[in-house]
C-alpha cells in the first residue's frame, strides 16, 4: 500500500508562502506529511495558509519575514535552527517583479528591491540554512525561476537579470556541495501560472488559459522525493 504521507517527519521551509505557487506548495507539502515553515511578509495570508494546512490534517509554523530587512534571514535561520536540527526541503518561491520597462527607464529603487529579494536573500538563505541542510539525509533545494533568466526579453531586463543571478548562485552552490553532502539543487521554471505576479505582467490575459499553482506544487512535491542530479533544470508546461 502506498504511504499517504510520504514526507512524514520531514521539515520544509517555503518562502513566499502566503500566496501563489508558494502557498500552493506549502499546502501540498503539508498534505504529504511534512511540517512546513511558512515565510512571507503577509501575516494574514500566512495564517490563512496555516489554517488550510491544519484543516487538512497537516502541521505548520508561520514565520513572518521581510526579505528586504537586513539580517532577517539570519534571524530566521537562528530561530528555525533553535527548534529543529535539520532542514529537509528549502523551496525558494518568493520573488519581486519590477515594472516592465526599457533598460533606459528602469527604476533604480525597484531594481534594488528585486536584487535584494531575488538575489541577496537567496544567498542569505543558502548561507543561513546550509548547516541544517547538510544534516538532512537527502536535502532538496528547489528554486523557482523564469525563462527570462536565461533568455533575455525586451522590457524584462530588471527582472530577468536578477533571475539570471539567482540561477547562478544556486548552480554554484550545487557544485560546491555536490561531493560534500547528499544535497540536491534544482531550478524549476513554473511556466505560465495563474498568480498575482502573472496578472501584473500580463493584465489582459484570461487567467483561465493558464494552469493553477496547484499543478506546479504537485510537481515540486514529486521532485523533492526524487534523486535527481544536482543542478537539475525543468519547466512545468501548461496543462
Amino acid at each position: 500500500m502506498t504511504d499517504a504521507k510520504p514526507l512524514e517527519g520531514l521539515l520544509a521551509l517555503v518562502t513566499g508562502a502566503s500566496k501563489g505557487i508558494g502557498a500552493a506548495t506549502a499546502r501540498a507539502l503539508g498534505a504529504a506529511g511534512a511540517h512546513v515553515v511558512l515565510t512571507a511578509r503577509d501575516v494574514k495570508g500566512l495564517e490563512e495558509i496555516e489554517d488550510a494546512i491544519h484543516g487538512a490534517g497537516g502541521t505548520s509554523t508561520i514565520a513572518p519575514l521581510d526579505l528586504t530587512e537586513p539580517d532577517s534571514v539570519a534571524r530566521l535561520a537562528a530561530a528555525v535552527g533553535g527548534r529543529w536540527d535539520k532542514l529537509d526541503y528549502l523551496i525558494i518561491s518568493a520573488a519581486y517583479l519590477p515594472q516592465l520597462t526599457p533598460v533606459t527607464q528602469i527604476d533604480p529603487k525597484q531594481l534594488s528591491q528585486a536584487m535584494t529579494v531575488n538575489v541577496l536573500a537567496t544567498q542569505a538563505l543558502l548561507a543561513g540554512f546550509d548547516p541544517m541542510l547538510k544534516r538532512a539525509e537527502a536535502a532538496r533545494i528547489i528554486g523557482l525561476t523564469s525563462s527570462v533568466g536565461t533568455t533575455p526579453r525586451a522590457y524584462w531586463s530588471a527582472y530577468g537579470s536578477t533571475k539570471a543571478a539567482f540561477e547562478n548562485i544556486l548552480d554554484s552552490y550545487a557544485q560546491e556541495v555536490e561531493k560534500l553532502s547528499p544535497i540536491r539543487v534544482a531550478v524549476l521554471d513554473p511556466g505560465a501560472t495563474r498568480t498575482a505576479m502573472r496578472a501584473k505582467a500580463y493584465p489582459g490575459e484570461d487567467p483561465a488559459t493558464v494552469k493553477s499553482p496547484d499543478v506546479v506544487a504537485e510537481r515540486i512535491v514529486a521532485l523533492v522525493q526524487q534523486d535527481f542530479p544536482t543542478g537539475h533544470r525543468e519547466r512545468v508546461e501548461n496543462q
